[in-house]
């Protein structure tokens, strides 16, 4: 690394070593069987897309959606647009040594960099969105529910605050009592420098649960949590479901969703966490000039890139900015968004040039995306000229196939006709 503080590996438990290169992983996808004991599992299939006259293998399976262990319930912290963390996994298993650099540039929630935390790989994180720090650090380091509870009885009820904008069809009026003196609490914490890790741990919780669909949230109801509307559409839902925002008890809802979170974590889990968060670089930056990170120093990539406009994460985010004292307009001007297909290559281009410069020789990338404009842009056959003009090679494209939760549909997205609705993960190798 650069001026900021420099990644110290460290061994953890021996693992397989790392597929090497295009033919060990191309043999490794096409015989993939989830469990040898199931006789009569899907086997891959294989089928090639021309591009620039080139035919690029597509492999076709379900690798990691069934009959796999569950995630750690340590992810469950909404956001949209975020994959499931099996994706991440999956290649950091197959393609990262023990001791590596796992680096996303757009990291919305954390996913990749928490999975290669639980694995015990290290990490670089970069967001431009500032709340993905927020949502994605504290969790390398989760106090005790002890602990928690003793610090949420520190912070006193202030009836005199109030908010600069009207939250009344959202919140029950204690509630906004009890947000507003959290927020308080924490606004005055971070200005102090004395933020540690229970309060950015209390924040990030807060932060998730602000408004959704069920009890566990401070809202009435609404809709899921991974986008604010706005006060005017809340007011609608309001008088359709003939409902008065109840009043929930922030603290309760504080403690329940981190003993959630915090179920089934292991000791060693615990230590991995750990000892990656505090080697691990968070960025704030523009991920076509990330600078601070050296040449040559990434094993593995794993990302999700914006998907041109289907998600406008600034609009959806807007509580959880005024929550943490975020400046959302200023936010909106960082965020790129890409509303047609030339700018969304120049712009992914650009990435994937410095992603080049920064990953060894040998490295890999794992570049998710899917399909858009009702399936009729499929992103995948976009990406692979972009990574051959920045020097790559292309390994080919995973498809993953699955079946998508019934949740898939809350925004009336059918995920089988738009949007991010399958898994195209575009494979390149540094050589």
């Amino acid at each position: 690394m650069s001026d900021k503080k420099s990644i110290q590996v460290t061994l953890f438990d021996q693992s397989s070593p790392p597929l090497r290169n295009k033919k060990e992983l191309a043999n490794f996808l096409k015989n993939f069987s989830r469990s040898t004991d199931l006789p009569d599992a899907p086997k891959t299939s294989l089928d090639a897309v021309s591009i620039r006259d080139q035919d690029v293998i597509r492999f076709t399976n379900n690798y990691w959606t069934e009959k796999q262990r569950q995630s750690s319930p340590i992810h469950e912290i909404s956001y949209r647009a975020c994959y499931k963390p099996q994706l991440p996994r999956f290649f950091i298993q197959r393609l990262s040594p023990l001791q590596g650099i796992i680096y996303d540039p757009f990291s919305g929630r954390g996913t990749t960099a928490l999975e290669a935390g639980l694995l015990g790989r290290n990490v670089i994180v970069n967001d431009i969105n500032p709340l993905s720090q927020i949502l994605a650090r504290p969790r390398f380091f989760p106090p005790s529910i002890s602990e928690l509870k003793s610090r949420l009885q520190t912070i006193p009820d202030q009836s005199n605050l109030s908010p600069d904008i009207d939250l009344s069809m959202f919140f029950e009026k204690q509630t906004l009592t009890e947000i507003l003196s959290l927020r308080a609490y924490l606004k005055n914490r971070r200005e102090t420098g004395s933020e540690d890790e229970i309060d950015a741990w209390i924040r990030m919780v807060a932060t998730n649960r602000l408004t959704g669909h069920s009890p566990g949230f401070f809202s009435a109801y609404t809709l899921p949590p991974n986008q604010a509307v706005s006060p005017e559409r809340q007011i609608k839902i309001n008088v359709k479901y003939g409902q008065v925002p109840p009043h929930r008890n922030v603290r309760e809802i504080i403690i329940k969703k981190s003993k959630s979170l915090l179920r089934g974590l292991t000791s060693e889990e615990r230590r991995n966490l750990q000892k990656t968060g505090t080697r691990a670089i968070f960025l704030a930056e523009d991920a076509r000039h990330t600078n601070v990170i050296q040449s040559e120093s990434v094993d593995l990539v794993v990302t999700s890139p914006p998907f041109l406009d289907v998600v406008q994460y600034a609009q959806d985010n807007w509580l959880r900015c005024w929550f943490n004292a975020i400046d959302g307009s200023s936010v909106a001007q960082k965020i790129t968004v890409l509303k047609n297909i030339a700018a969304w290559e120049a712009f992914i281009g650009d990435v994937l040039k410095e992603i080049f410069r920064i990953v060894k020789k040998g490295g890999w990338v794992a570049f998710e995306v899917g399909e858009v404009r009702n399936g009729k842009i499929k992103l995948d056959e976009h990406v692979v000229p972009l990574g051959l003009d920045a020097g790559f090679t292309c390994a080919g494209i995973l498809f993953n196939s699955q079946t998508f939760t019934k949740t898939s549909n809350i925004w009336g997205v059918n995920n089988n006709t738009r949007g991010t609705n399958t898994n195209r993960v575009v494979l390149f190798q540094k050589i």
